[in-house]
């Protein structure tokens, strides 16, 4: 793969105004219980309002809005356990185009649904068994498609950063960012704004203890690998972290957190009682991170990208009301 040109402000700017008016601007939650269990003030960017129910709407059609009207003509591709595949899906619609996801075969069924609700076909495979990325190439070559990958992309890069550009406009200067780290788009868009927002906020990811890919990496100097993880935030089992991605967040990301499937529960279930909003697994590791006390050098005001809602009734249940 070509290596990209710098993420910049500018990019991240240029896909708000893209996005502008299409993509929801979701609220910033604030909580006195939560300061207090904390220590300090949290303002959470809720992207579980978000269409698609997470964050990966924006750089999707930050990416997908971008194509020559030829290739929007012929459709796009991606590959995604969920939240990328219905935001694609939803893009591609809203732009006129068809998409073909591919999915794992044990992606969240209320994801696999909603995907097939936008419009998109579905193509699945076996995630612990196959290449996903290898497969998503061939699809897209095969198909005529552009692939718009679920991170590593600089355009969905861009668009995924949008959110803590927001979330910045409206708390002002935060002394750190806490952000949930998959393959590592979300926050390689969100460190690239705040750090040139903001040149002295500390920038930390949050990783599953069962996927910790980035956080190895990053002590590594290079991408590492590691077994496909088994762990409740489906969103973020990943092995690798993306290859455009890392160099941005070996610059930028000061400190990766790390949390139990308990913990993430936790966080789930403070969630749902005392902010009276639903998160996926993946979308309360931050939170996780926070109530379990995994930050060093406790700032004083703390942003959060809460980055999803998407999970059924029957899973949430099963997770929290235990």
């Amino acid at each position: 793969m070509a290596a990209a040109p710098p993420l910049t402000l500018a990019d991240v700017r240029e896909a708000a105004a893209r996005i502008e008016g299409v993509a929801h601007r979701t609220p910033v939650l604030t909580s006195r219980t939560l300061n207090s269990l904390v220590g300090a003030e949290v303002f959470i960017k809720a992207e579980n309002f978000q269409r698609v129910g997470a964050f990966k709407f924006r750089g999707a059609y930050n990416a997908v809005a971008q194509l020559p009207p030829e290739q929007l003509a012929k459709g796009v591709a991606a590959y995604s356990s969920g939240n990328h595949a219905q935001a694609t899906a939803l893009a591609a619609r809203e732009l006129g185009t068809r998409a073909v996801i591919l999915m794992p075969e044990d992606a969240p069924r209320s994801k696999r649904e909603a995907t097939a609700g936008y419009g998109a076909e579905i193509v699945t495979y076996d995630r612990y068994t196959e290449d996903r990325t290898a497969l998503g190439h061939a699809l897209a070559e095969d198909r005529g498609l552009a692939l718009i990958p679920p991170y590593d992309h600089p355009h969905v890069m861009a668009g995924q950063g949008t959110a803590a550009l927001e979330l910045l406009e409206e708390t002002g200067p935060l002394d750190a960012l806490v952000v949930p780290v998959g393959g590592g788009g979300l926050i390689a868009g969100s460190a690239t704004a705040a750090t040139a927002l903001h040149p002295g906020i500390r920038i930390v990811g949050v990783e599953p203890e069962a996927g910790d890919d980035t956080r190895r990496s990053l002590a590594a100097g290079a991408r590492v690998t590691i077994p496909v993880p088994r762990t409740i935030a489906d969103g973020q089992a990943l092995a690798t972290p993306g290859e455009l991605t890392f160099p941005v967040n070996q610059r930028l990301v000061d400190a990766i957190a790390l949390v139990t499937d308990a913990e993430i529960v936790t966080a789930m279930r403070f969630a749902f009682e005392r902010l009276k909003i639903v998160l996926e697994p993946s979308g309360a590791t931050p939170l996780a991170a926070l109530l379990a006390g995994r930050l060093d050098r406790l700032p004083r005001r703390i942003g959060v990208i809460a980055s999803g809602g998407n999970i059924d009734a029957a899973r949430f249940t099963a997770l929290v009301g235990g």
